[in-house]
């Protein structure tokens, strides 16, 4: 479970460094290359609820064993897509094995190691491997790019999901659905439906010289009507992917609000570093690798760091601290840009990229899942989680999609996409700000 976990989170970031090889080789430019990375978060992150539901309803082993196969089938795809469409095609397939495995593969290692040291050991594991997943993404692109083609990137994980399929068949039981309910297809498939189309309407509206002058403008309607009707479904549905509970806890709405807004910077300070290191300064993909290692090490200090600071600060003093932090690093990527210095002036911004994501994104972790029982901590953690991965698909649709748009042509995009993400900033301040917590929660610390 751990290996599925680690091949999914590098699959998250490992396209960043090879998104220019990946352009010049399919003749395609940097503002829908964001297809490439938001393609695979809006199908992971659209269907992680529905996955966790299916595993109720069919079996967690049998929805484990599909979604894996999925996941590894589109890798293997991608890996050979012979043009970009199909390329893109993967990525999705690739988001929808993930929303399919990631919640099976939890619940199986919370239902195979008992509760207490055995089970919070495992979960350590498995939040250890994400993070390391995530980090390991941006040196690994770089080294397997530069050495053996961005193909590989893709094609690496395969065998690896080929032993995961083999384990899982092996070592995981086979369990009878613990009970019958109805999945939320139509809730799922729109709340796909409208980032999906948002960004469609976005990248094709960016285009100087679009053949398509009306699909923006049905794309982005088409977005608004699939929004509207997911809130429509999910209010008159029996088993809603967001029961309407969820909207009772004032806290962990504004958190979820919060961690979307956070996401879509931080997504998006990624592919600036990626692009600049690339695009601006022509730094190979093992030079852009190895010049983000300083991200990658800040990463970790901040995972190790973070827990302590949470149980003295609290979680709203952290996740403001996190969003200050966000800022300071988009203000430092539009002033490197601006003077066109070296990659190593872009350390301080990864730093601060650090910090944000360690005070910001773990501190909202915290509120969302603050004062969740047995009946409603999946419902929770999947919501925080689909938040996190629209938000940040979202966030590259807008600050990137738009900052690099050839209509805009003549605009620096790094300083459009920097003062793009600083608004959102802005918003996930004053959204945080309001959040409150009991004083028994806020005062207790992490232990």
């Amino acid at each position: 479970m751990a290996m599925l976990q680690f091949f999914i989170a590098v699959d998250v970031t490992v396209v960043n460094v090879a998104l220019p090889s990946i352009g010049a080789d399919f003749g395609v430019d940097g503002h829908a290359l964001t297809w490439v990375v938001v393609g695979y978060t809006i199908t992971g992150g659209g269907l992680l609820m529905l996955g966790g539901r299916l595993g109720d309803v069919l079996g967690r082993r049998r929805i484990l064993l599909l979604g894996t196969a999925l996941f590894g089938t589109a890798s293997l795809l991608a890996g050979l897509a012979p043009s970009f469409i199909l390329l893109v095609t993967a990525r999705l397939l690739q988001g929808v094995g993930e929303g399919l495995a990631l919640p099976a593969a939890m619940a199986v290692i919370v239902l195979m190691f008992p509760e207490g040291p055995r089970r919070s050991r495992a979960l350590s594991v498995w939040a250890a491997v994400a993070s390391c997943g995530l980090v390991l993404g941006f040196v690994v692109s770089g080294i397997v790019t530069e050495l053996f083609g961005w193909r590989w990137i893709f094609l690496v994980s395969v065998p690896f999901i080929l032993v995961v399929l083999a384990a899982a068949v092996f070592l995981v039981p086979s369990e009878r659905p613990a009970e019958s309910m109805s999945s939320d297809l139509p809730g799922s498939l729109l709340l796909i439906a409208a980032p999906l189309l948002f960004t469609l309407g976005v990248v094709e509206a960016g285009k100087a010289d679009s053949t398509l002058p009306w699909l923006p403008p049905v794309a982005l309607v088409g977005a608004a009507v699939a929004g509207a009707l997911f809130i429509r479904v999910e209010r008159r549905s029996r088993n809603p992917l967001v029961p309407l509970r969820f909207f009772r806890s004032r806290p962990r709405v504004l958190a979820n609000l919060a961690t979307a807004l956070l996401s879509a910077a931080l997504s998006t300070s990624f592919l600036l570093f990626a692009y600049y290191l690339q695009d601006r300064l022509g730094a190979g993909p093992l030079r852009a690798g190895l010049t983000m290692l300083p991200l990658a090490v800040s990463l970790i200090v901040a995972s190790v760091l973070v827990p302590g600071l949470l149980g003295q600060w609290g979680a709203r003093v952290c996740v403001l601290a996190g969003i200050c932090s966000t800022v300071l690093a988009m203000a430092a990527i539009a002033l490197v840009s601006h003077f066109e210095a070296t990659g190593l002036a872009m350390i301080p911004a990864m730093v601060f990229i650090a910090a944000g994501m360690g005070l910001g994104t773990v501190g909202l972790q915290y509120v969302a899942v603050t004062g969740v029982t047995e009946d409603d901590a999946g419902i929770a953690s999947g919501i925080q989680r689909a938040a996190d991965q629209l938000g940040g698909s979202t966030g590259i649709t807008i600050c990137v999609g738009v900052g690099f748009a050839p209509a805009l042509e003549g605009t620096d995009p790094f300083l459009a996409g920097s003062l793009l993400a600083t608004v959102g900033l802005a918003a996930a301040g004053l959204v945080a700000w309001r959040i409150s917590l009991p004083a028994a929660v806020t005062e207790r610390p992490l232990g």
